[in-house]
């Protein structure tokens, strides 16, 4: 796989301690001609299944291809419109799929894709995977978790040091495989300028529910993108990572004019 030298980037999944089987996925892809590298930019993205049996790798595993082929079949598609359809790719044949197949009815998965195009950021998100910048020590989140315990706390009835004991905090409000008349995804109205040092983190609950926002800009920042997901992946296995933990670190050296 080609990684060009104007980034950065490390990325790993684990186990867990607890879980027989990884229904996490993450992608990272570039063309390999700089014609279409030109035209098309990068793709990457974690996806976190959940499901009986194998349905939620099955689930994660789809929402990953469908965004893969989105992406490599666009024809000059803005990233917004190629993350809009993949998206919708994938809730379509996640719900079929699990119709078709008894002990899949029902998977679903979360999914964070970032494309990078020519110096800019366009996302499409669902669930509680994260999307983070870190930009001169400071680490945003830009993604908004689909879950209950957000809605509470986002509503006033649960302080955030609430919400860190609340029983049913992974509860998700959106997914991909929730039958629904449209997917309830988030995505960037517009392309989000990057900077030459900017730190984009992906990651599954596995690491960010272990692993506190300060924890992470710390490591991030001090770090390279391998160490760094070294580090954190360790920290969570060390919590006792009761789930799959999946991280892609993206670091920006430069950014073409």
């Amino acid at each position: 796989m080609r990684i060009r030298p104007d980034i950065e980037l490390a990325n790993l999944t684990d186990l867990g301690v607890r879980r027989q089987q990884n229904e996490d996925y993450f992608l990272y892809i570039e063309p390999e001609s700089d014609e279409e590298f030109a035209v098309k930019g990068r793709l990457l993205l974690v996806a976190d299944g959940m499901g009986g049996h194998n349905g939620g790798e099955v689930a994660s595993g789809i929402a990953a291809a469908a965004l893969r082929e989105a992406f490599l079949n666009a024809n000059g598609e803005e990233p917004r419109s190629i993350l809009l359809r993949g998206f919708s790719q994938a809730q379509q044949e996640i719900v079929a799929r699990g119709s078709e197949t008894g002990n899949l009815n029902g998977m679903g998965t979360t999914c964070t894709a970032v494309i990078l195009r020519n110096g800019e950021l366009s996302y499409g998100h669902i669930g509680d995977s994260r999307l983070y910048l870190l930009r001169d020590g400071i680490l945003t989140q830009l993604t908004e978790d689909h879950t209950l315990v957000h809605q509470l706390v986002k509503g006033g009835a649960l302080s955030k040091d609430e919400a860190a004991a609340y029983q049913q905090k992974n509860v998700l409000t959106a997914a991909l495989g929730m039958r629904s008349d449209a997917v309830p995804a988030d995505f960037s109205e517009k392309p989000f300028p990057l900077m030459p040092g900017d730190t984009l983190i992906v990651s599954s609950d596995g690491l960010h529910g272990l692993i506190d926002d300060r924890e992470i800009a710390e490591i991030a920042d001090s770090q390279s993108p391998n160490d760094a997901c070294h580090a954190l992946l360790n920290i969570a296995i060390e919590r006792g990572a009761p789930d799959n933990i999946t991280v892609q670190i993206l670091r920006v050296v430069t950014v073409a004019q």
